[in-house]
């Protein structure tokens, strides 16, 4: 019987983990069309000579997380990414609680695909 919830809760874990991940990838990759799309928001944070380094990074870093056999490279790409808009951000005096967010989902996405992590055995 205890096998069977075991077996249970790691599929519910890993459907939320999958559907999390893909959200997240969704919305950096959507986030990084919108900077070849709207330059003028980086620009306006003195940003805009980087945009297209930034955009492309942001798409990598994106698919990495993704793929289950690079998600931790990817998750350590994508937090180093949030950790710099969570800079930008302050430095322009605009609300760091919507990358903060993301990098927190980023690591719980993380935590759920790869469990072992957090095993202190």
């Amino acid at each position: 019987m205890e096998r069977i919830i075991n077996c249970e809760a790691t599929t519910v874990r890993k459907i939320i983990a999958w559907t999390l991940a893909g959200i997240l990838t969704a919305l950096f990759i959507v986030s990084a069309i919108n900077k070849f799309i709207h330059p003028e928001v980086l620009e306006n944070m003195e940003l805009g000579q980087w945009r297209i380094t930034i955009a492309i990074g942001e798409i990598i870093s994106a698919l990495l997380f993704l793929f289950p056999k690079t998600n931790i490279p990817g998750t350590v790409l994508l937090s180093a990414f949030m950790g710099g808009a969570i800079i930008v951000h302050m430095m322009g005096d605009t609300g760091i609680l919507m990358p903060s967010n993301v990098l927190i989902l980023v690591w719980i996405c993380c935590i759920l695909r790869n469990p072992e992590l957090i095993k202190l055995k």
